[in-house]
């Protein structure tokens, strides 16, 4: 490998620098999402551009050359393709033991959508309402703006709230401006008093004060056929989250919670694919069902789960006090800034729903403690086989560089991380492999989360999968 020089790294910055029009280019034109085994490419400084190519070393042997991106990606363009999803690295690495030239084998792979680029249409979009504008729904909507900047896709159209006080609309929008945890938005923030809107990068978002899920018409704000998200927990069962569906222009629900039977709970890379059309309402379960169950499913096609028990390390939230006060929940009561609290999650009993061949194998607890954001789980598993700490740590690695639970599932080794790090992880879990203990039979992994933030990136691929707006991709696997 050449050694990484001044004069090196200098070029392969300037070749990023000429990526970042084509990508966007072909972002906005062409809805075509461009990445490196997984790490999106668009809105990418070139820094960052330069560090994805580093990173497909972990996956291919070898840092991606950035020169053969630059290469594909203009070959790209030249087709005009149609909506895709396309894995630079992925083709590249076919392309090399192809014997064709990069601009002819791009051709080949992707002449099902050459010739097929046209601008945005309806069709091509989703309406989506968030139904409360808390943590989660707030982190939604960052995600969803980022994510429909050419108009395709779940786009998000408004949010329901109850009016706080005659300053609620710059409030909402100041909310959504700055976050204590995750930082400021990335873009431009206005409001229409007049029209009760927030615009976001130039996308306008309807504000609706209600507080009756029945009364809105959606409709009226040329929203139909919608998918609502539902983050207030106000409602965890079938009929209470139903109520959603009265309103027009509302046809399917998402709650941001497990629910309860016979709701099916989705972890997105477990078991969206149970979805039907019949299905109106369906949870995204809790964060903590999220990060853990993927890594689990591994460990139990591996080497079979006998028993469990999940211990979640868990950063306070807006149902605690910030001082102590009465609360109806046990200990919840006791102020979150100054306590680690004991106490409940439902995240063993949910993640047997997503995974029904863990049914009655695993127990858990709860500890919240005093961090706003990134928890941890501590899966303390006795397996069917016994295991050794390098063996098991390779099997959860390469299930997250190869496997189909890439986007769940993250895995580091070092000495020196801490919670803050995994702020602003888009996965839904990350195993801290140097952490791990292996005795025989007996497991403990530990497992970080940004219980906000990778919460909400899953939820969002549920809502994807509602949208039924998949591009293919490239390649198929």
């Amino acid at each position: 490998m050449a050694p990484h020089n001044d004069a090196t790294w200098t070029d392969r910055q300037a070749v990023a620098e000429q990526l970042i029009p084509l990508i966007g280019g072909l972002y906005r034109d062409n809805g075509v999402v461009t990445s490196i085994h997984g790490r999106r490419l668009i809105n990418s400084s070139p820094l960052q551009i330069v560090k994805a190519h580093r990173y497909a070393r972990h996956v291919d042997g070898q840092e991606l050359d950035i020169n053969r991106t630059l290469e594909l990606v203009q070959a790209i363009v030249s087709l005009n393709p149609g909506p895709a999803s396309i894995n630079v690295a992925g083709i590249l690495a076919e392309q090399a033991g192809s014997g064709k030239t990069i601009a002819d084998y791009a051709a080949e792979v992707l002449a099902p959508v050459a010739g097929k680029g046209q601008p945005a249409t309806a069709d091509d979009a989703k309406d989506v309402v968030l139904y409360g504008f808390g943590r989660i729904g707030r982190l939604l909507a960052r995600i969803l703006l980022g994510n429909a900047e050419n108009g395709r896709g779940p786009v998000l159209k408004a949010i329901v709230v109850r009016k706080g006080d005659d300053k609620d609309l710059t409030k909402r929008a100041s909310l959504l401006r700055r976050d204590s945890v995750h930082g400021p938005f990335n873009g431009t923030i206005t409001i229409d008093e007049d029209k009760n809107l927030i615009i976001a990068n130039g996308k306008p978002i309807q504000v609706i004060y209600s507080s009756d899920p029945t009364t809105v018409d959606y409709t009226a704000y040329g929203i139909s056929d919608a998918i609502l998200v539902d983050n207030t927990g106000r409602w965890r069962d079938e009929p209470g989250l139903a109520q959603h569906l009265e309103a027009k222009g509302i046809s399917r629900v998402v709650l941001t919670a497990p629910g309860k039977s016979p709701l099916k709970n989705v972890v997105y890379g477990i078991n969206h694919d149970t979805i039907t059309p019949d299905d109106k309402i369906i949870t995204a379960a809790s964060c903590t069902t999220n990060a853990i169950t993927p890594v689990l499913k591994v460990i139990n096609d591996e080497y079979g789960v006998g028993y469990g028990h999940v211990e979640t390390v868990h950063s306070y939230t807006n149902d605690q006090n910030l001082i102590d006060n009465f609360h109806k929940g046990d200990r919840r009561g006791r102020s979150a800034a100054m306590n680690m609290v004991i106490t409940e999650t439902g995240a063993a009993k949910a993640v047997a729903k997503a995974l029904p061949e863990l049914v009655g194998k695993l127990s858990g607890n709860a500890i919240r403690v005093p961090t706003p954001d990134v928890s941890m789980a501590i899966l303390n598993l006795t397996l069917k086989k016994a295991v050794d700490r390098d063996t098991v740590n390779k099997v959860l690695r390469d299930a997250s560089l190869k496997s189909n639970l890439r986007n769940q599932i993250d895995y580091i080794e070092s000495p020196e991380v801490v919670s803050t790090d995994f702020v602003g992880s888009n996965r839904a879990g990350i195993v801290d492999g140097l952490a791990t203990i292996a005795n025989g039979k007996n497991i403990i992994l530990y497992v970080w989360y940004d219980n906000e933030y990778g919460y909400s990136h899953q939820v969002v691929r549920v809502i994807q999968e509602l949208a039924g707006l998949h591009p293919p991709k490239f390649p198929s696997r």
